[in-house]
């Protein structure tokens, strides 16, 4: 109801602004975030090993990985044989991130990118994380023959998809390769497929999502990122498209105003029991111990299981609300038999169409 009250209530609005001005305005909007997204998330053409082209390339397929908010917190830098991934802290999401757990994560997803791309342009790739001196996973490349795997060719598939899945089970053959592509050194991934078990995630889901909600530092965090039309998606290169959540376009000073009226507690727990209870599964990553190696080894592993999800026709998007409450943490990690280590990320799966893409920013903004 919250969400066709929305639709509704876009529509209206832009009915009514400058009648066919309004309507050419959304269209060249429309072509503009088309256009952003195909630029961004295609193959690129092979580059010779061992120039600065084919490292920047590396680079392209890393920002392809996913980040909290899609604030895309990292920074690359180059070598001759190496390409190093720092932490940006300046679009780290303190509210909902306050130990900088999901940044780094994120990095680790992008250094998983960097790893399975570096074949593909001719290079074997080790990535190593010196956490006490600089902060920085370094990325070390040695020549190899070229090949393109799977996980290389889901690279720019893959996508984290908002919308609802079948319901339809997976097979054990699929869930035995996603078990294998999410386990790391020292990170372990837990895969939930019976109703009850889904049922229990939905409730810490819930918790979970009513305790943000009423947390104003929140919800200002989240509508900060949100890009309520694709001209501004393409503008910014970043932040959460509405699109991409199935929400119309509305120019920004609408679409905050719409976000203030519909982005309730009760929708949003409605939403996400239909996400729930339409998914094949909920897959729970947990590192043995809690420190920023540990979260990078499991963005890694994420980032993994996303890949071999997408090579096989399976969709993913996150859940997070259970292990982003400290307070909330420690009883759904006892709730699974956790007795060691953190819970992660939760990260439904499931088969469903895809949605509109979030953007990426131009390489020379995230290069030193």
């Amino acid at each position: 109801m919250e969400r066709r009250r929305f639709i509704g209530a876009a529509a209206l609005a832009g009915l009514g602004v400058a009648g066919g001005a309004g309507v050419l305005s959304h269209r060249q909007s429309v072509a503009v975030y088309e256009a952003a997204a195909g630029t961004t998330w295609r193959h690129g053409e092979p580059a010779q090993r061992e120039t600065r082209a084919a490292l920047r390339e590396l680079v392209r397929y890393a920002t392809l990985a996913p980040s909290s908010h899609n604030t895309q917190c990292w920074k690359f830098a180059l070598a001759e044989r190496s390409v190093s991934i720092l932490p940006d802290y300046s679009r780290r999401c303190p509210v909902v991130d306050p130990d900088d757990h999901h940044l780094f994560v994120s990095l680790g997803c992008a250094a998983e990118n960097l790893v399975q791309a570096a074949p593909a342009m001719g290079f074997h790739c080790e990535g190593a994380f010196d956490g006490e001196a600089a902060e920085v996973l370094n990325c070390a490349l040695a020549p190899a023959p070229s090949r393109r795997t799977a996980l290389f060719e889901a690279i720019p598939q893959r996508q984290s998809t908002r919308g609802e899945f079948d319901s339809r089970p997976l097979s054990n053959e699929e869930l035995r390769r996603l078990e294998a592509a999410g386990s790391g050194r020292g990170v372990s991934v837990r895969l939930l497929t019976g109703a009850q078990a889904l049922e229990r995630v939905l409730e810490f889901v819930v918790a979970g999502n009513t305790a943000q909600m009423r947390d104003p530092a929140f919800v200002r965090e989240l509508k900060a990122w949100i890009r309520f039309n694709g001209s501004d998606a393409a503008r910014t290169g970043d932040g959460l498209f509405a699109g991409a959540s199935g929400n119309p376009a509305a120019p920004a000073w609408l679409g905050g105003l719409l976000f203030d009226a519909f982005f309730t507690e009760a929708a949003e727990n409605d939403k996400y029991a239909r996400q729930i209870r339409s998914a094949a599964g909920i897959a729970v990553f947990v590192s043995e111990r809690d420190d920023r190696a540990h979260w990078i080894e499991a963005g890694r592993c994420f980032q993994r299981f996303a890949l071999q999800a997408t090579a096989i026709g399976v969709r993913t998007a996150h859940l997070n609300q259970p292990v982003e409450l400290a307070t909330l943490r420690p009883a759904f990690a006892a709730d699974l038999g956790i007795t060691n280590g953190r819970p992660d990320l939760v990260i439904r799966f499931g088969r469903g169409p895809a949605m509109p893409r979030s953007l990426r920013r131009p390489l020379d903004a995230v290069l030193l």
